[in-house]
């Protein structure tokens, strides 16, 4: 009852309900904010503390700068459900609103087409060595099979690509990266998705800063060749992992491409299945599967592998952990 109240008051205000209402369209900076609200910082501000204050937003800090969004607890699901569906309207503030927000987007995008470019030039390298992306997406979804997610955590998202893939099948996903170009450029690409129950941030493979045991299911896609220490994030990765949840390792085989070493940054010109699968043992995850995907060519292409890891059944489990 004292929740449900608190919550009432926090989002029975004109400014807090407009910050309500538009943080259900994207996360956004306070100076992102000030700019659609037409407000000054001080004053959004403290409301937007209220909102946090009352667990119906989360503040998530990023460098100089700190994203809000709406929470995922049971509490604010529901609170925030029944408040958006009564609120929908044509109010004039709120449509202003709207249009200051499509014109933050269309800001980040512009900034994102920069970035993308750099992932471009990367996948034309690749796209005449490797397996289709189709048919790897494919494995992966395969490979979850009939798995309950309810939380998933994507380990250095880039594009934000895995979340928007797994994103009919989870209540909430989050995806963690050191790229702060990165990082826009999945934001844009979730909001022009609509993915509202997914999210990013900025955060460490080597520290992930998420609870033990609060995913279903984790993914390491194409990450470990950009490392030095690839078991240490199997381990932490491994460690966010519920019990009976699955880890699932996406990388390259093998290989001799030298050009992704010298000018893409890979650390590591691919990975043999044993290797990664002892990471996974000393990890203290089971069933380690490894499936080979790679073209029918002679001689033979980049081999995509993908190892799906299950957590001991005896792990921790968080229910109804909010992935902040």
């Amino acid at each position: 009852m004292d929740q449900l109240i608190q919550a009432m008051k926090a989002a029975g205000e004109p400014t807090r309900m407009r910050l309500l209402l538009v943080l259900n369209r994207s996360e956004l900076t306070v100076s992102e904010l000030c700019r659609i609200l037409g407000q000054s910082q001080p004053r959004v501000s403290r409301h937007l503390k209220l909102l946090c204050d009352a667990g119906l937003l989360v503040r998530q800090a990023e460098g100089t700068s700190a994203y809000y969004r709406h929470a995922r607890s049971p509490f604010a699901d529901r609170f925030l459900a029944d408040l958006l569906d009564l609120t929908e309207g044509d109010h004039e503030a709120v449509a202003r609103d709207r249009q200051e927000l499509a014109s933050v987007r269309a800001a980040r995008a512009e900034l994102a087409a920069r970035s993308f470019e750099k992932v471009a030039q990367e996948a034309d390298l690749l796209a005449e060595h490797r397996v289709p992306v189709a048919d790897v997406e494919a494995a992966m979804l395969a490979a979850v099979g009939d798995l309950e997610i309810n939380r998933l955590l994507d380990v250095g998202t880039g594009t934000g690509r895995v979340l928007e893939l797994f994103a009919p099948r989870i209540q909430a996903g989050m995806g963690l990266e050191l790229s702060r170009e990165m990082l826009n450029l999945a934001r844009t690409q979730l909001d022009a998705a609509d993915l509202n129950h997914c999210s990013v941030r900025y955060g460490n493979a080597y520290n992930l800063d998420v609870p033990v045991g609060s995913v279903s299911l984790a993914v390491l896609h194409h990450v470990l060749h950009f490392l030095d220490e690839p078991g240490r994030a199997i381990a932490q990765a491994a460690r966010a992992v519920e019990a009976s949840g699955r880890l699932i390792i996406v990388d390259f085989g093998p290989h001799h491409i030298e050009e992704l070493r010298t000018d893409h940054g890979h650390r590591r010109l691919g990975f043999s299945e044993e290797e990664v699968h002892q990471w996974c043992l000393a990890a203290d995850l089971l069933e380690v599967d490894c499936t080979h995907l790679e073209l029918p060519t002679d001689p033979p292409g980049l081999t995509i592998s993908m190892w799906v890891a299950t957590q001991r059944p005896d792990a921790p489990k968080v229910p109804n952990l909010e992935v902040a």
